[in-house]
Protein backbone atom coordinates (compact mmCIF):
# COMPACT_ATOMS: atom_id res chain seq x y z
CA UNK A 1 0.00 0.00 0.00
CA UNK A 2 0.93 3.23 -0.73
CA UNK A 3 0.81 5.60 2.26
CA UNK A 4 0.47 9.22 3.29
CA UNK A 5 -2.03 11.57 2.44
CA UNK A 6 -3.60 14.71 0.26
CA UNK A 7 -4.18 13.84 -3.43
CA UNK A 8 -2.50 10.52 -1.90
CA UNK A 9 -3.42 9.50 -5.21
CA UNK A 10 -1.98 6.01 -4.93
CA UNK A 11 -0.82 5.46 -8.88
CA UNK A 12 0.48 1.68 -9.17
CA UNK A 13 3.96 1.08 -9.01
CA UNK A 14 3.78 -0.06 -12.86
CA UNK A 15 2.17 2.75 -13.00
CA UNK A 16 5.13 4.99 -12.58
CA UNK A 17 7.60 3.58 -15.14
CA UNK A 18 5.29 3.99 -18.19
CA UNK A 19 5.97 5.84 -20.71
CA UNK A 20 5.31 6.69 -24.47
CA UNK A 21 1.66 6.80 -25.93
CA UNK A 22 0.28 6.02 -22.49
CA UNK A 23 2.37 9.06 -20.71
CA UNK A 24 0.52 11.14 -23.69
CA UNK A 25 -2.75 10.53 -23.20
CA UNK A 26 -4.07 13.25 -20.27
CA UNK A 27 -6.54 15.51 -21.78
CA UNK A 28 -6.00 18.73 -23.25
CA UNK A 29 -7.63 22.10 -21.50
CA UNK A 30 -4.33 24.27 -21.86
CA UNK A 31 -4.21 26.77 -18.88
CA UNK A 32 -1.62 29.75 -20.05
CA UNK A 33 -2.50 32.24 -17.17
CA UNK A 34 -3.55 29.40 -14.09
CA UNK A 35 -6.82 31.47 -13.63
CA UNK A 36 -5.90 31.98 -10.24
CA UNK A 37 -4.96 35.14 -8.49
CA UNK A 38 -1.81 34.65 -7.43
CA UNK A 39 0.69 37.61 -6.18
CA UNK A 40 2.98 39.09 -8.65
CA UNK A 41 6.28 38.15 -7.72
CA UNK A 42 9.62 39.25 -8.71
CA UNK A 43 12.43 37.30 -10.69
CA UNK A 44 15.71 36.18 -8.62
CA UNK A 45 18.14 36.17 -11.02
CA UNK A 46 20.63 33.77 -8.90
CA UNK A 47 17.66 31.36 -8.70
CA UNK A 48 16.65 31.92 -12.32
CA UNK A 49 20.24 30.62 -12.94
CA UNK A 50 19.73 27.28 -12.12
CA UNK A 51 16.87 26.48 -14.42
CA UNK A 52 17.48 24.24 -17.23
CA UNK A 53 18.06 26.34 -20.29
CA UNK A 54 15.80 23.96 -22.44
CA UNK A 55 13.08 24.78 -19.64
CA UNK A 56 13.64 28.41 -19.91
CA UNK A 57 13.71 28.78 -23.16
CA UNK A 58 10.41 29.53 -24.02
CA UNK A 59 9.86 31.23 -21.22
CA UNK A 60 7.30 28.88 -19.33
CA UNK A 61 7.29 25.90 -17.62
CA UNK A 62 4.37 23.26 -19.00
CA UNK A 63 2.33 21.83 -15.81
CA UNK A 64 0.44 18.96 -15.59
CA UNK A 65 -2.17 19.21 -13.32
CA UNK A 66 -5.93 17.23 -12.37
CA UNK A 67 -7.76 19.70 -12.04
CA UNK A 68 -10.60 18.05 -10.29
CA UNK A 69 -9.92 18.43 -6.40
CA UNK A 70 -11.22 22.11 -5.24
CA UNK A 71 -10.07 24.25 -3.63
CA UNK A 72 -6.32 22.68 -4.68
CA UNK A 73 -6.81 22.84 -8.16
CA UNK A 74 -10.25 22.85 -10.16
CA UNK A 75 -11.64 24.64 -13.16
CA UNK A 76 -13.09 27.70 -12.77
CA UNK A 77 -16.83 27.48 -14.44
CA UNK A 78 -16.39 31.53 -15.74
CA UNK A 79 -13.24 31.01 -17.82
CA UNK A 80 -12.40 27.78 -18.17
CA UNK A 81 -9.07 27.93 -16.45
CA UNK A 82 -7.80 25.74 -13.90
CA UNK A 83 -7.44 27.71 -10.77
CA UNK A 84 -7.48 27.31 -7.16
CA UNK A 85 -4.06 27.56 -4.09
CA UNK A 86 -2.09 25.00 -5.31
CA UNK A 87 -2.37 26.66 -8.78
CA UNK A 88 -1.96 30.58 -7.24
CA UNK A 89 1.43 29.36 -5.12
CA UNK A 90 3.18 27.46 -8.37
CA UNK A 91 2.59 30.84 -10.28
CA UNK A 92 4.31 32.54 -7.78
CA UNK A 93 7.35 30.09 -7.20
CA UNK A 94 7.59 30.68 -11.58
CA UNK A 95 7.55 33.92 -11.20
CA UNK A 96 10.51 33.86 -9.07
CA UNK A 97 12.64 31.80 -11.64
CA UNK A 98 10.96 34.54 -13.74
CA UNK A 99 8.83 32.36 -16.02
CA UNK A 100 5.32 31.84 -16.75
CA UNK A 101 3.13 28.80 -16.03
CA UNK A 102 1.32 26.65 -19.02
CA UNK A 103 -1.18 24.62 -17.06
CA UNK A 104 -2.42 21.42 -18.78
CA UNK A 105 -6.11 19.47 -17.45
CA UNK A 106 -4.54 16.11 -17.38
CA UNK A 107 -5.86 12.44 -15.96
CA UNK A 108 -4.45 12.14 -12.36
CA UNK A 109 -2.49 8.80 -13.24
CA UNK A 110 -0.91 10.19 -16.32
CA UNK A 111 0.46 13.05 -14.77
CA UNK A 112 4.03 11.29 -13.13
CA UNK A 113 4.59 9.48 -16.50
CA UNK A 114 3.96 12.65 -17.81
CA UNK A 115 6.76 14.25 -16.15
CA UNK A 116 8.64 11.07 -16.78
CA UNK A 117 8.39 11.31 -20.85
CA UNK A 118 8.94 14.93 -21.47
CA UNK A 119 4.80 15.88 -21.85
CA UNK A 120 5.26 17.79 -18.54
CA UNK A 121 8.39 19.77 -16.74
CA UNK A 122 6.17 19.37 -13.62
CA UNK A 123 3.45 17.96 -12.20
CA UNK A 124 1.32 20.21 -9.22
CA UNK A 125 -1.47 18.05 -8.30
CA UNK A 126 -1.31 17.70 -4.61
CA UNK A 127 1.15 15.20 -4.85
CA UNK A 128 2.27 12.88 -1.57
CA UNK A 129 5.87 12.53 -2.03
CA UNK A 130 6.34 8.90 -0.86
CA UNK A 131 9.49 6.73 -1.61
CA UNK A 132 7.41 4.70 -4.40
CA UNK A 133 7.14 7.98 -6.25
CA UNK A 134 10.11 8.91 -5.57
CA UNK A 135 11.93 6.08 -7.32
CA UNK A 136 10.23 7.38 -10.71
CA UNK A 137 10.24 11.43 -10.04
CA UNK A 138 12.02 13.75 -7.79
CA UNK A 139 9.68 15.62 -5.29
CA UNK A 140 9.90 19.04 -3.82
CA UNK A 141 7.75 19.62 -0.28
CA UNK A 142 5.43 22.21 0.09
CA UNK A 143 2.40 21.34 2.42
CA UNK A 144 1.30 19.16 4.54
CA UNK A 145 -2.21 17.60 5.43
CA UNK A 146 -4.16 13.95 6.17
CA UNK A 147 -7.03 12.36 5.64
CA UNK A 148 -10.27 13.21 6.51
CA UNK A 149 -13.89 12.03 6.60
CA UNK A 150 -17.18 13.40 5.97
CA UNK A 151 -20.65 12.56 6.48
CA UNK A 152 -24.17 14.53 5.86
CA UNK A 153 -24.65 16.75 8.65
CA UNK A 154 -25.66 14.86 11.76
CA UNK A 155 -23.93 11.82 10.14
CA UNK A 156 -27.66 10.20 10.01
CA UNK A 157 -26.16 6.88 8.92
CA UNK A 158 -23.70 6.53 11.93
CA UNK A 159 -20.09 6.50 10.22
CA UNK A 160 -17.46 5.90 12.35
CA UNK A 161 -13.61 6.16 10.46
CA UNK A 162 -12.70 3.49 12.86
CA UNK A 163 -15.25 1.08 12.37
CA UNK A 164 -17.37 1.64 9.00
CA UNK A 165 -17.88 -2.44 8.62
CA UNK A 166 -20.93 -1.92 6.46
CA UNK A 167 -21.14 1.68 5.33
CA UNK A 168 -21.27 2.90 2.00
CA UNK A 169 -17.88 5.27 1.45
CA UNK A 170 -16.79 7.39 -1.55
CA UNK A 171 -13.12 7.60 -2.92
CA UNK A 172 -11.58 9.38 -5.99
CA UNK A 173 -9.75 6.43 -8.09
CA UNK A 174 -6.37 6.45 -7.72
CA UNK A 175 -6.14 7.71 -3.86
CA UNK A 176 -4.50 6.43 -1.12
CA UNK A 177 -8.01 6.40 0.44
CA UNK A 178 -8.82 3.76 -1.91
CA UNK A 179 -6.08 1.44 -0.38
CA UNK A 180 -6.85 2.65 2.94
CA UNK A 181 -10.74 1.73 2.87
CA UNK A 182 -9.19 -1.85 1.49
CA UNK A 183 -7.44 -2.56 4.48
CA UNK A 184 -10.04 -1.20 6.59
CA UNK A 185 -12.70 -3.46 5.27
CA UNK A 186 -10.36 -6.30 5.23
CA UNK A 187 -10.37 -5.74 9.18
CA UNK A 188 -13.69 -6.11 9.32
CA UNK A 189 -13.81 -9.56 7.44
CA UNK A 190 -11.43 -10.27 9.86
CA UNK A 191 -13.54 -9.63 12.82
CA UNK A 192 -16.73 -11.39 11.17
CA UNK A 193 -18.18 -8.31 10.18
CA UNK A 194 -20.03 -7.16 7.06
CA UNK A 195 -16.90 -5.28 4.52
CA UNK A 196 -16.51 -1.33 3.62
CA UNK A 197 -18.25 -1.23 0.65
CA UNK A 198 -16.32 1.81 -1.45
CA UNK A 199 -17.70 3.61 -4.65
CA UNK A 200 -15.25 4.94 -6.56
CA UNK A 201 -15.50 7.71 -8.96
CA UNK A 202 -12.93 9.23 -11.53
CA UNK A 203 -13.05 12.72 -9.76
CA UNK A 204 -13.56 14.16 -6.29
CA UNK A 205 -16.51 16.79 -7.28
CA UNK A 206 -17.97 13.22 -7.95
CA UNK A 207 -17.32 12.07 -4.81
CA UNK A 208 -18.92 15.14 -2.89
CA UNK A 209 -21.73 14.75 -5.04
CA UNK A 210 -22.56 11.86 -4.21
CA UNK A 211 -22.60 12.48 -0.35
CA UNK A 212 -24.49 15.24 -1.13
CA UNK A 213 -27.18 13.13 -2.46
CA UNK A 214 -27.26 10.48 -0.01
CA UNK A 215 -25.61 7.87 -2.51
CA UNK A 216 -23.28 7.17 -0.09
CA UNK A 217 -22.83 7.01 3.82
CA UNK A 218 -19.56 9.01 3.72
CA UNK A 219 -16.54 10.00 2.13
CA UNK A 220 -12.67 10.44 2.51
CA UNK A 221 -10.27 12.46 1.12
CA UNK A 222 -7.40 14.90 1.64
CA UNK A 223 -8.36 17.11 4.22
CA UNK A 224 -8.21 20.47 2.90
CA UNK A 225 -10.80 18.93 -0.20
CA UNK A 226 -12.83 17.03 2.94
CA UNK A 227 -12.82 20.92 4.67
CA UNK A 228 -13.54 22.67 0.87
CA UNK A 229 -16.88 20.46 0.31
CA UNK A 230 -18.13 20.52 3.95
CA UNK A 231 -17.93 24.77 3.22
CA UNK A 232 -19.10 24.81 0.09
CA UNK A 233 -22.11 22.32 0.34
CA UNK A 234 -23.37 23.70 3.95
CA UNK A 235 -24.79 20.08 4.46
CA UNK A 236 -21.73 18.02 5.45
CA UNK A 237 -19.91 17.36 8.76
CA UNK A 238 -16.41 16.11 9.24
CA UNK A 239 -16.29 13.40 11.16
CA UNK A 240 -12.93 11.81 13.41
CA UNK A 241 -9.50 13.49 13.17
CA UNK A 242 -7.26 13.74 10.49
CA UNK A 243 -4.44 11.20 10.04
CA UNK A 244 -1.62 9.95 7.59
CA UNK A 245 -0.33 12.96 8.03
CA UNK A 246 2.29 13.83 4.67
CA UNK A 247 3.76 16.09 2.49
CA UNK A 248 2.39 17.27 -0.65
CA UNK A 249 5.28 17.77 -3.40
CA UNK A 250 5.86 19.14 -7.08
CA UNK A 251 6.86 16.09 -8.97
CA UNK A 252 10.43 16.74 -11.67
CA UNK A 253 11.97 14.62 -14.18
CA UNK A 254 14.85 12.82 -12.65
CA UNK A 255 16.74 14.21 -15.15
CA UNK A 256 15.86 17.38 -15.53
CA UNK A 257 19.15 19.10 -13.95
CA UNK A 258 18.96 21.73 -10.98
CA UNK A 259 15.29 22.51 -11.90
CA UNK A 260 14.21 21.41 -8.58
CA UNK A 261 17.23 22.99 -6.56
CA UNK A 262 15.32 26.32 -8.46
CA UNK A 263 12.01 25.70 -7.52
CA UNK A 264 13.36 24.73 -3.67
CA UNK A 265 14.76 28.07 -3.57
CA UNK A 266 11.76 30.05 -4.88
CA UNK A 267 9.44 28.17 -2.22
CA UNK A 268 11.77 29.25 0.94
CA UNK A 269 12.21 33.07 -1.05
CA UNK A 270 8.08 32.83 -0.79
CA UNK A 271 7.97 31.60 2.63
CA UNK A 272 10.50 34.31 3.89
CA UNK A 273 8.95 37.25 2.06
CA UNK A 274 5.52 36.05 3.49
CA UNK A 275 4.00 35.71 0.00
CA UNK A 276 3.31 31.91 0.99
CA UNK A 277 1.52 32.15 4.05
CA UNK A 278 -0.59 34.93 2.09
CA UNK A 279 -1.86 32.72 -0.81
CA UNK A 280 -2.79 29.43 2.38
CA UNK A 281 -4.81 32.22 4.55
CA UNK A 282 -6.64 33.82 1.96
CA UNK A 283 -7.42 30.06 0.92
CA UNK A 284 -8.00 28.65 4.27
CA UNK A 285 -5.42 25.93 3.90
CA UNK A 286 -2.82 27.66 6.05
CA UNK A 287 -2.99 25.00 8.48
CA UNK A 288 -0.87 22.77 6.50
CA UNK A 289 2.00 24.93 5.65
CA UNK A 290 5.38 24.21 6.00
CA UNK A 291 8.91 26.35 7.29
CA UNK A 292 10.92 23.99 4.92
CA UNK A 293 10.54 22.66 1.52
CA UNK A 294 12.83 19.80 1.28
CA UNK A 295 13.40 17.62 -1.99
CA UNK A 296 12.35 13.95 -1.65
CA UNK A 297 11.08 14.13 1.77
CA UNK A 298 8.71 11.10 2.26
CA UNK A 299 9.21 9.22 5.14
CA UNK A 300 7.05 6.13 3.79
Amino acid sequence: MITGSLRRHAVAAGALVLTGALALSACGDDNDSGGGTAPKTSADAKLAALVPAGVKSDGKIMVGSDASYPPNESVDPATQKIHGWDVDLFTAVAGKLGLKVEFQNAGFDTIIPGVQSGKYEVGVSSFTDTKEREQAVDFVTYYSAGTAWATLKGNPKGVNPDDACGKTIGVQQGTVQVDDLKKRSQKCAAAGKPGIKSVVRKQQTEVNNDLVAGKVDGMAADSPIVGDAVKKTGKLDIIGQVYDTAPYGYTIGKNSGQLKEAVQGALKALIADGTYKKILTENGVESGGITDPVINGATS
